[in-house]
């Protein structure tokens, strides 16, 4: 370990991993450690006696569960928009050599006590008890002004400047009812909360395009997964950076990151100490440098049926927007299957996340559980959301923020361009890899 990088990696979580990939393919020298036996830090799946060892180190895994192994029970829970960031990343990396998806069934929202589905087509539109018909032609109109949006054609503005003009003004324009834009805002642009209701309209119009753009892509959710589960990704930027020459310690221990003159020079683990110009980590190997700005509490669930009033559906992704259940965040399940490699036949694995409110957290993600039907077994589970003081420029430590209650990887990818940014002074730009097939052929050539 004793030699010089030109990057040292702390923690092989999502963001950790894909830099350490890009960087890589770039020609950088990288070493990459985890203080775990496995990969994806707080991003990881685990097995079944993983998972027990976790949240309950004192009790043996039960044995009527099934095998193990079968299982990889994430301890996030996102899913990956179809025409999001993050599968721009994997197709112009080539990380997708290594994966393989599975469309998430259905996207659903909490109204009034019910589950409906988000509809993905017009038919879907149209049979949709969310609202009658009067609200359905304007929000038809609404999306159809967001799609005919050209920031060059004024003619498609109809008086509005998406950059001045917050979302109550271009609710308000279309005339939609609170029960439209609570499932416009949370069921589609997937806010967390109503703050983004006095922003600039401009962010929430662009998360609306990016969730119609991702259903058309597949067609019945805007969501896919990757088999086997979330682990599965940063493990496959971890085999991309290791390609390209990238050195990889599991199950190792850091002591401390080294110092001269304010500026970061190095690790030492143990007796050993490895030096490199730039340091790379998660929060949890820079404690001092970070600051706690909040806290997700999550509640990964054992099923042995799928989620009722969903169409027995062996996937989904339900959205309770904050104003249905008298709270100031949005609760999220997300619901995954033997179907995609995570579970045993007809077991399910659902998680129930939101953010923290009040002192009894488990009350908080109630709604959430409660449209799970019963529950076979559960595990509890409260992080601190921790972001970096400062962005690295100074002393050379670029940290990443903790994973949020988001139920994509929107902003894993924000994150990671912002570190690059700050360590490289420059944008990311992804280059499209040679496929395996164009690799192939050039060494057949």
């Amino acid at each position: 370990m004793d030699e010089q990088y030109d990057i040292i990696v702390l923690g092989t979580g999502l963001t950790e991993c894909i830099l350490s990939g890009i960087f890589s393919v770039e020609g950088k020298k990288v070493l990459h450690i985890d203080r775990n036996d496995y990969y994806g830090g707080e991003s990881a799946s685990l097995n079944l006696s993983q998972l027990f060892h976790k949240y309950r180190p004192d009790t043996t895994t039960p044995s009527d569960l099934g095998r193990e192994r079968d299982y990889n029970i994430d301890l996030i829970p996102k899913f990956m928009m179809a025409n999001g960031e993050i599968v721009r990343f994997l197709t112009h990396t080539d990380v997708t050599r290594y994966l393989e998806f599975k469309q998430i069934a259905g996207s659903f929202v909490y109204r009034d006590g019910k589950i409906s589905k988000v509809p993905a087509t017009e038919t879907e539109a149209v049979a949709s008890p969310l609202m009658g018909m009067v609200e359905k032609r304007r929000l038809q109109k609404f999306l159809e002004f967001i799609q005919n949006w050209n920031d060059e054609d004024e003619s498609t503005h109809d008086g509005i400047d998406l950059d001045k003009n917050n979302m109550v003004e271009l609710y308000e324009k279309f005339g939609l009812e609170p029960g439209t834009q609570d499932f416009i805002g949370h069921a589609m642009a997937l806010h967390l909360d109503d703050g983004y209701l006095q922003k600039p309209a401009r962010e929430t119009v662009d998360k609306i395009i990016l969730y119609v753009a991702s259903i058309a892509r597949y067609g019945k959710s805007p969501y896919i997964y990757p088999l086997h589960g979330l682990g599965e990704l940063p493990q496959s930027f971890a085999r991309l950076s290791a390609i390209y020459g990238g050195t990889y310690m599991l199950d190792h221990a850091v002591d401390e990151i080294l110092y001269e003159n304010g500026v970061a020079v190095g690790v030492r683990s143990g007796e050993q100490k490895a030096t490199a110009k730039q340091i790379i980590c998660d929060p949890s190997y820079a404690p001092t440098k970070v600051k706690t700005t909040g806290k997700v509490v999550r509640a990964i669930c054992l099923l042995k049926h799928p989620i009722p009033e969903t169409g027995d559906a062996d996937s989904v992704q339900i959205v309770i927007p904050q104003n249905q259940v008298g709270r100031k965040h949005d609760v999220y399940v997300a619901c995954v299957s033997s179907n995609h490699n995570v579970c045993p036949k007809d077991m399910y694995l659902a998680i129930a996340s939101t953010i923290v409110e009040t002192d009894e957290p488990e009350k908080e993600i109630q709604a959430g559980l409660d449209v799970m039907g019963p529950i076979h077994d559960k595990f509890i589970s409260i992080s601190d959301l921790k972001e970096p003081e400062a962005d690295g420029t100074d002393d050379q430590v670029f940290i990443s923020r903790s994973y949020d209650a988001t139920s994509h990887f929107e902003t894993v990818c924000d994150d990671v361009k912002n570190i690059y940014r700050c360590m490289t002074g420059s944008d990311l730009v992804l280059k499209q890899r040679p496929t395996q097939e164009q690799e192939q052929a050039e060494m057949n050539a």
